[in-house]
């Protein structure tokens, strides 16, 4: 069956020693063995250690360490509230390692205020341990929050930026309240977090608001324990706090009211760069042809769809059909752009350059009040696109924007609220009823994953090169980055490093080892040979990775089946790896089988030019005969087949592959006609996009085993969809069918595996498995093969997870 994440619980395991002073570290004593798996809770709340039993009568005070998200989330004034309720005296602070606590009161009192206090949390707080212990009682009655604790080099939590929530909205739209239309409302329940924080603990002399002091009127309400803004590090109004500017550039008229000349930009038909919670967006109308167009030419974005900033639900439905679970994934406090079925019958449709070929657009809610603003003055639905040249880090900074997107824009709609640290969007779907990201970043990042297991010591995992993310691992937290783009870019891998760096200290971990992919020429791989020091390097292999990533989410020691597929990785045998069937755990993998190799003709050409890779799979079936083929992606490049087949038979610059995803760039080549893709993937979503999902029917693979590994037979695939084309099949139904042959040989696979080694959990890692049509296709399979099917929901399946699969491994193999 369909598993599935699990809830796992908190570590019971002491804390490590303190880490050293450095981010990384300059000396390495012994390895130590590794430390046992910790037990699984019984509770998503953690048990308190340590509990004080009731004693009607006594009066008794009691000390309370709690760690997990609980500064900058309200977690104090709740605090505060909750003992003032119970006549309960003593304090509450943030301190390095998260909130202590003090209350001192009847017995029966302090026993039910620990027991409120993981029961009735704030809405984004999050309690990953809690320890009770008595103290002497002082004769305490007043209960105070008292100073910040600076001293020391504990470890605690940071809480994502939260889309504005509906107090804050309700003041920004009303005209008797003194934040009336003020883009930076915000309060202990919403608004930015991560993109601010310098360090912490989290007070506001530690963020980026530090710059803004409080007008009497905020401080009066920052310091009322009964005020929503009780310690609310970024509160702020308009006497006090950041505020918008235009600039034109000198290309346009600006005026005193920055939203307005925006919406005049945008009604010109031009595009206006926005500065946002974690940097700028390039937004446009998306309802206009030509702007969308003038904005693809600019940014140097030629065909990838674009996201869309619609003002509410109502407005999404009138773009795309919207489940309930989707709308509650688009209204979610994390606000991703949530990926849905877009509808033909609109009456105001979008730009087809929007998503072009696409049947499903990628949707956002406004989620800060700068968003609401604009989109209740514009009234219409806003490209909304990451604020970068193609391929490059998002910018974050006014001047570095201004530089940067200065040829893209036309205006730009600033503030002066500085950010620290940049953050894009997050993309996400519901896919059997619940979430599944596809891009973790704003709103996700950096929330932990509570692991099962206590990590041996300090951790740094730097992923891979594309969609990089990078994660951290201390006691039984990973604690993964946002997503940081691409490291071939210069921009993007000092954007990285500086990542890197600044997550180091604010959650205090100095790696004593440093995890990377196997591949030699990946930027990730040679940042960690640079920067090492003295810590220890381990090397995990790119698709062991991805099936860890999976089994970490859900609490898996293996051994289990792993389905590992993507587009390329670096194989131990030296060829591309892609297409993996997998036997492993979280410390070894075996190969039990993989898709037969062939040969990429041109390297990396081969990735941006499909039909490269459909004429060398075709010359395996059809000899020399191939490039007579009357297939269109195969006749157009006839005089050039002669000389792929000779590279191939000399083996000149012909990478022998085995990738799933060099599958479907063969498949759409042939079915879709696709030459050329423009970005990663392209000829992938597209193929997916044409397919009918009512076929039934698959095309054939052959299957052999050989030196003990079950081999589908990659060739035999590609000439079955050919023959298809040649006979004139349907596309619609091709593309589905080529989905249903995937699906059905990767389960007769696993079947094959299960019965020889008795192994039932199976896992699906990779970024093919993005593909919603053959995740159904290849769940629906393997549940009819009665094995258990398990996929990556709260970190993405492509390589956006690979450092959380790498972290697990190598805090493993580093013990060996």
């Amino acid at each position: 069956m369909l598993n599935e994440p699990v809830s796992v619980g908190p570590s019971r395991v002491p804390r490590p020693p303190e880490p050293a002073e450095s981010p990384l570290p300059a000396a390495q004593d012994a390895v130590p063995e590794a430390k046992g798996a910790v037990p699984e809770a019984k509770s998503t709340v953690p048990e308190a250690k340590g509990a004080v039993p009731e004693a009607k009568g006594a009066v008794r005070r009691v000390r309370i360490a709690v760690q997990g998200t609980v500064q900058g989330v309200g977690f104090r004034p709740f605090v505060h509230r909750l003992a003032a309720e119970l006549s309960l005296g003593g304090w509450v602070l943030n301190g390095p390692g998260g909130v202590a606590i003090e209350v001192e009161g009847p017995a029966s009192e302090t026993a039910r205020f620990a027991e409120r206090l993981s029961a009735e949390l704030p809405p984004l707080a999050r309690i990953e341990r809690m320890a009770v212990s008595s103290v002497p009682a002082v004769g305490e009655r007043a209960f105070r929050i008292a100073a910040s604790e600076h001293a020391g080099r504990q470890f605690t939590l940071v809480a994502p930026d939260i889309a504005t929530c509906p107090d804050c909205l309700a003041e920004l739209r009303d005209p008797a309240n003194r934040r009336f239309a003020y883009a930076f409302v915000n309060c202990t329940n919403c608004g930015p977090r991560f993109t601010v924080v310098r360090a912490l603990p989290y007070d506001r002399a530690n963020t980026t608001m530090e710059v803004f002091p409080l007008c009497p009127s905020c401080l009066r309400e920052y310091e009322q324990p009964a005020d929503r803004r009780f310690h609310a590090e970024p509160t702020a109004c308009p006497d006090c706090g950041p505020a918008l500017t235009f600039s034109g550039g000198g290309k346009l008229p600006e005026t005193a009211d920055p939203l307005a000349s925006a919406v005049a930009c945008l009604k010109a038909g031009q595009i206006v760069a926005i500065k946002g919670l974690g940097g700028f967006h390039l937004a446009c109308d998306a309802r206009s042809e030509s702007a969308v167009a003038l904005l693809r030419k600019r940014k140097g974005r030629e065909e990838k769809p674009l996201a869309v900033m619609v003002a509410g639900l109502p407005h999404a439905r009138a773009l795309c059909h919207v489940s309930g679970d989707e709308a509650a994934l688009l209204a979610s406090p994390a606000r991703p752009i949530v990926l849905l079925e877009r509808r033909f019958d609109c009456a105001q449709p979008l730009a087809p350059a929007v998503a072009p070929g696409q049947r499903q657009l990628g949707l956002l809610l406004p989620y800060t009040p700068l968003h609401h603003l604009l989109l209740e003055r514009w009234s219409g639905p806003l490209v909304m696109t990451s604020g970068n040249l193609s391929e490059e880090p998002i910018a974050y900074r006014n001047d570095e924007a201004q530089a940067r997107l200065g040829a893209i824009a036309d205006g730009f709609l600033l503030h002066n609220r500085p950010i620290h640290m940049r953050c894009d969007d997050s993309v996400a779907r519901v896919w059997a009823g619940a979430p599944r990201l596809l891009r973790r970043s704003r709103g996700y990042a950096p929330s932990p994953l509570s692991l099962r297991w206590r990590f041996a010591r300090p951790i740094l995992a730097v992923g891979g090169e594309l969609k990089n993310t990078f994660c951290l691992g201390r006691e039984n937290f990973a604690i993964l980055s946002q997503h940081l783009g691409d490291l071939e870019n210069e921009a993007a891998m000092r954007a990285f490093e500086g990542a890197v760096e600044h997550y180091c200290r604010l959650f205090q971990v100095a790696p004593e080892v440093i995890v990377h992919d196997l591949h030699p020429d990946y930027r990730s791989t040679r940042y960690a040979l640079e920067r090492a020091g003295r810590a220890r390097l381990v090397g995990v292999q790119h698709h062991h990775a991805h099936i860890a990533a999976v089994m970490a989410e859900h609490g898996l020691e293996g051994p289990v089946i792993g389905l590992a597929w993507d587009g390329t990785g670096y194989g131990l045998d030296g060829c591309l790896w892609g297409g993996e069937f997998l036997v492993c755990d979280l410390r070894t993998f075996e190969r039990a089988g993989h898709w037969s190799y062939f040969p990429l003709p041109g390297g990396a050409a081969a990735i941006r030019q499909p039909w490269r890779v459909a004429a060398g799979l075709l010359r395996e079936r059809f000899g020399d005969t191939v490039a007579s083929l009357p297939l269109s992606a195969i006749r157009n490049h006839a005089p050039e087949i002669a000389v792929l087949s000779r590279m191939i038979e000399r083996g000149i610059n012909s990478p022998l592959s085995c990738g799933v995803g060099r599958l479907f760039d063969a498949a759409a080549a042939l079915v879709t006609g696709r030459e050329t893709c423009s970005y990663e993937g392209q000829a992938a979503m597209e193929l997916e996009q044409i397919a009918d999902p009512s076929e039934t029917g698959a095309c054939p693979v052959d299957l052999t085993e050989a030196d003990g590994q079950w081999i589908p037979d990659s060739a035999s695939l590609l000439a079955a969809v050919a023959r298809m084309v040649l006979a004139g099949t349907a596309p619609a139904v091709a593309a589905a069918r080529f989905h249903a042959a995937l699906a059905d040989a990767g389960a007769e696979v696993c079947r094959l595996v299960s019965a020889e080694r008795g192994i039932r959990q199976v896992v699906l890692g990779g970024g093919v498995f993005q593909n919603r049509l053959l995740l159904q296709r290849c769940t629906a399979a393997l549940t009819r093969s009665g094995l258990d099917v398990y996929v990556s929901r709260q970190v993405p399946a492509n390589d956006g997870g690979l450092a959380l699969g790498q972290i697990v491994v190598g805090d493993r193999l580093s013990c060996a």
